[in-house]
């Protein structure tokens, strides 16, 4: 029972670090990502847009750059606790 919450408990952190790491990580790359560009040079950018789509479109990003995030971290802190387990014997 010792291994498994070992185990569990990497996982946990690996996945609470992701989830953090993401959070600080995402928003700038969204904004880089959809940032407008310069159709013609020389001209301010015009652009329309839906407010309630975006707010939508930039939240579901967000979160789904967390559950990568937590997801990737789970996986490495899992095998950081197989090889602290292994050591450890």
């Amino acid at each position: 029972m010792s291994t498994t919450k070992t185990l569990l408990t990497f996982a946990l952190a690996g996945a609470l670090l992701g989830a953090t790491v993401a959070s600080v990580v995402v928003p700038p790359v969204l904004s880089w990502y959809n940032a407008t560009g310069a159709i013609a040079p020389g001209k301010p950018v015009e652009t329309l847009c839906n407010v309630p789509e975006l707010i939508r479109y930039a939240t579901r990003r967000l979160i789904l750059g967390q559950v990568v995030g937590a997801g990737a971290g789970a996986v490495a802190g899992l095998a950081l606790g197989v090889a602290w387990t292994r050591r450890r014997r």
